[in-house]
């Protein structure tokens, strides 16, 4: 069975012990602290899990216009996860300790790159740890280099410019999983100046998960984002936040609703905000 949208602490406890395990990987991070992810990996983790780093496997280099998380190059990106020791039918794990707004991330780049067999952790370490699972410290023995390869991505992105011709021809929606204060301009501290994209609608990614930490049932998400998208394909819908990295939460969360085909601005608001004379909306959509 090939899981590739979220897995259980359980199901994931089974796949461990199965013939042909998954690779686990742990995406934990802190925007705040880019050490505190490899600390806490190093102190507990889920036995067999390697440690991915946001700013240095799951970004691309920085020119102070293209955002605070740029994409990497695909083929950088291969080859990484080939040396993690991914092979092109690897089932993959991503997870964090953070309600998945990072393992998210890795999931999406997964696809952008054509791996299907990759799902997020529903409920990350906090769901593993209440299911009562072993947890491993120190690092874990490296694999064997994987010959994981790029193909046809499963995913698709827009650049700022296309952004941008939006805001006139309204072909599409702008989705921004951003806190409503900042998607208002207010409380802005992460990026230069605050604000959103002209007639851009806010789900803010945590609202994606019901209290104990998992995703909300497919049907109350499909529900949700309905109500704030008019019902619009995926097709016509862009996901951004502040630097690409919580849209991907959207993304999933919209996928495990069946609203499949949705696209990620990667820059986000971090790079949007940076090119100048950029339009800018403040207060509420």
């Amino acid at each position: 069975m090939i899981y590739d949208t979220l897995i259980s602490a359980g199901q994931l406890q089974q796949a461990l012990a199965s013939a042909t395990p998954p690779v686990v990987l742990d995406c934990s991070f802190d925007l705040t602290d880019g050490a505190a992810g490899q600390r806490a990996h190093d102190a507990a983790h889920i036995p067999g899990a390697f440690y991915v780093h946001l700013d240095r496997t799951l970004s691309g280099a920085k020119t102070g216009r293209n955002g605070r998380h740029p994409l990497p190059g695909q083929e950088d990106f291969v080859q990484a996860m080939a040396a993690l020791g991914l092979d092109n039918d690897t089932q993959v794990v991503a997870y964090d300790n953070a309600g998945g707004m990072y393992a998210a991330r890795l999931w999406w780049m997964l696809r952008w790159v054509g791996h299907a067999a990759v799902a997020v952790l529903d409920g990350g370490l906090a769901a593993w740890k209440a299911a009562g699972q072993p947890l491993q410290t120190g690092a874990t023995a490296p694999r064997a280099r994987g010959d994981f390869s790029l193909r046809p991505a499963l995913v698709s992105c827009v650049d700022y410019d296309a952004v941008k011709a939006n805001i006139d021809s309204r072909e599409r929606l702008v989705v921004d999983a951003r806190a409503p204060d900042r998607f208002r301009g207010e409380n802005e501290t992460l990026d230069a100046i605050g604000g959103h994209i002209p007639g851009a609608r806010n789900r803010l990614f945590r609202d994606n998960l019901a209290a104990d930490g998992r995703f909300k049932p497919a049907a109350q998400l499909r529900q949700e984002f309905d109500a704030i998208t008019g019902a619009r394909p995926a097709s016509e819908l862009i996901n951004q936040c502040g630097s690409g990295v919580t849209a991907c939460h959207n993304l999933l969360a919209m996928e495990v609703a069946g609203l499949r085909g949705a696209a990620l601005y990667p820059g986000s608001w971090s790079e949007w905000s940076a090119q100048p004379g950029a339009p800018i909306a403040t207060g509420a959509a």
